[in-house]
């Protein structure tokens, strides 16, 4: 009879252990996540400046992709071969061909101006006034002049860019499109609004 009690006071007991254990991680995770979700970024931090994480695995050769950062867009462009061999054919009708002025990290002033070749991250707003220019893949349109070879044009004020965002010659835009601070997290995974992996 002693062996019974003493069996059914084990069996009670490791009941109100595991009882005891759970709620007690309920209660802890009750009160840790208001404290843990504080600490992510808030839609306001976005706006202000927070870095934003893009899956690009779906962006396919020749598509655009918009991503809102600080409040503006910024395009994400998976250009294809054919559309890289327009850069250099352009040199001469670009203002600023080797992006010499200020409109890009470091990382980013070179011939595409990014820092895989393919991929073109460039924010969406025109440099004369701050429209936001449309994406025009189609080349020489009449509208658009026999040295179109596709790019980013503004029905603003006429300002034309190329698929590198670099502006053409005697239009309203002083300057390149900006390249925001980005850094690639993985092959499929890039971070917009900071140039450190650690800030994801």
């Amino acid at each position: 009879m002693a062996d019974i009690e003493k069996k059914e006071m084990n069996s009670r007991r490791r009941f109100l252990l595991v009882a005891t254990s759970v709620a007690g991680g309920i209660a802890t995770a009750a009160v840790a996540t208001p404290f843990v979700m504080s600490m992510l970024p808030s839609e306001r931090a976005k706006a202000a400046g927070a870095p934003v994480e893009v899956d690009i695995s779906k962006v396919e050769p020749g598509m655009l992709l918009l991503v809102e950062w600080r409040g503006k867009v910024v395009w994400v462009l998976n250009r294809t071969p054919e559309m890289l061999a327009t850069l250099k054919k352009l040199d001469g009708q670009v203002a600023d061909p080797k992006s010499e002025k200020d409109q890009q990290p470091p990382y980013a002033q070179n011939e595409t101006r990014s820092i895989k070749p393919a991929i073109l991250v460039v924010e969406g707003v025109c440099t004369h006034l701050g429209c936001s220019p449309v994406y025009r893949k189609d080349i020489a349109p009449a509208d658009l002049g026999p040295d179109w070879l596709g790019g980013f044009f503004c029905p603003c004020h006429g300002s034309k860019f190329d698929l590198a965002g670099r502006v053409y010659k005697s239009v309203p835009a002083p300057t390149n499109l900006a390249v925001p601070p980005h850094v690639y997290l993985t092959d499929t995974s890039l971070l917009i609004g900071s140039d450190r992996k650690e800030s994801a």
